[in-house]
């Protein structure tokens, strides 16, 4: 009896005695030139979906469009047009597959080729088995906290205080005159309290946290005022709230993780001087968020994502450099990210790009990773990696 009792409870750890460490790689498609950047993953009982948006550049080329690829077997499908607003670029995709087994599209419409004026749409579907056939289309409206401008000013004076470049002469300087680093302070300080500003220019990147109770938690920033904030709907995305923003005046695409005790962690890629990947955390369920702070970990300012695996652990892949993004790192925690005892590069090459990371698991625990794949004079693609935890043990 108890014997068996035991190798009950062995049959029930999620590995097998035996199981050796692997790594595959391989394109999703053969480098070409035009641009391709933002993929997202999501794995199915019997196959891979991936999307990626794609076209003569980002926000200021409006033949841009999401492709997607299936892979059902060794290879992957042919691309298809998954979504493709007509004359304006279509951007960051990310795909979702919820609790009732519907698969969620969600991503960002430029309308006037600036990030800031940026819209979320969405679409959803339980027929995507063999040819995907939405069932509905709509908009997600952001609206965000009366006391939103006070967040975003709280604060800000300090901060140009250490970083003073931030802070430019308005009165001397025109929007059109900015540069990248000085923009946030000009939204921030003229468009704080413009309540169009506040409700558009919100971008997705990383995929939804859905949490036991169905409730989906949404990760939105925007380039405007250089902040995050999470979108939550609990039916379904019929209606919609909008929680505090995450301010931390260069903290972006936030990626959301669950602990334990129910508090959710964002990661978020830096967008400002600091460097290194920023954080913060909620306690009510998203809705209000604690002061950002820097983790240890660089960041060059590039997107990273955070998914907690179905043996417990964390799984955080980034760019681990100070500038640029020839190095992807895929890290690995037990003790829900106070350390990264595990390390893995997924890339490490001078000549490329390798960013934008997308993490999916599937029911056999094999970890799958997306990311844009860019060498210089050879062209671009989106590059699929596919490993288990004991590689990322092996070093």
């Amino acid at each position: 009896m108890i014997i068996r009792m035991v190798m009950i409870a062995l049959c029930m750890l999620p590995f097998t005695f035996g199981e050796k460490a692997y790594y595959k790689q391989e394109l999703i498609f053969p480098l070409q030139k035009l641009h391709c950047h933002g993929s997202s993953i999501v794995t199915m009982k019997d196959k891979l979906l991936v999307c990626w948006f794609y076209g003569s550049g980002e926000r200021k080329a409006d033949d841009v469009a999401i492709v997607a690829s299936y892979k059902k077997s060794d290879n992957w499908d042919q691309p298809f047009i998954l979504a493709d607003t007509p004359g304006f670029p279509d951007c960051n995709p990310v795909l979702s597959l919820d609790p009732q087994g519907k698969l969620w599209l969600f991503w960002t419409v430029v309308l006037d080729n600036r990030w800031q004026s940026a819209i979320v749409k969405y679409r959803y579907t339980k027929d995507y088995q063999n040819k995907i056939t939405w069932e509905w289309q709509g908009n997600v409206h952001v609206k965000p906290q009366r006391s939103f401008a006070k967040h975003l000013l709280s604060g800000l004076d300090e901060f140009v205080k250490k970083y003073p470049s931030y802070a430019p002469d308005l009165e001397k300087k025109t929007l059109d005159d900015l540069k990248a680093d000085e923009e946030m302070y000009y939204y921030i300080k003229k468009k704080g309290h413009d309540k169009l500003q506040q409700r558009i220019g919100w971008m997705t990147r990383i995929h939804p946290l859905w949490l036991p109770s169905g409730k989906m938690l949404l990760p939105l920033y925007t380039d405007a005022y250089s902040v995050s904030i999470v979108n939550i709907t609990s039916d379904y995305g019929r209606t919609w709230t909008t929680s505090h923003p995450i301010v931390g005046y260069g903290n972006i695409q936030p990626s959301l993780v669950r602990k334990k005790d129910n508090s959710i962690v964002a990661m978020m890629r830096e967008n400002g001087p600091e460097h290194r990947i920023r954080l913060s955390t909620s306690v009510d369920g998203g809705t209000t968020w604690s002061a950002v702070s820097n983790m240890p970990l660089l960041n060059p300012g590039s997107s990273v994502e955070c998914q907690v695996l179905k043996s417990g652990h964390w799984l955080l892949v980034y760019n681990d450099t100070y500038d640029g993004r020839h190095q992807l790192k895929a890290s690995l925690s037990d003790d829900e990210g106070k350390t990264w005892k595990w390390h893995q590069y997924l890339e490490k090459n001078p000549q490329g790009r390798f960013s934008y990371p997308s993490i999916a698991q599937s029911d056999n625990g094999a970890i799958h990773v997306t990311y844009s794949y860019h060498l210089k004079g050879q062209g671009k693609s989106i590059k699929h990696v596919e490993f288990n935890e004991m590689w990322l043990k092996s070093e």
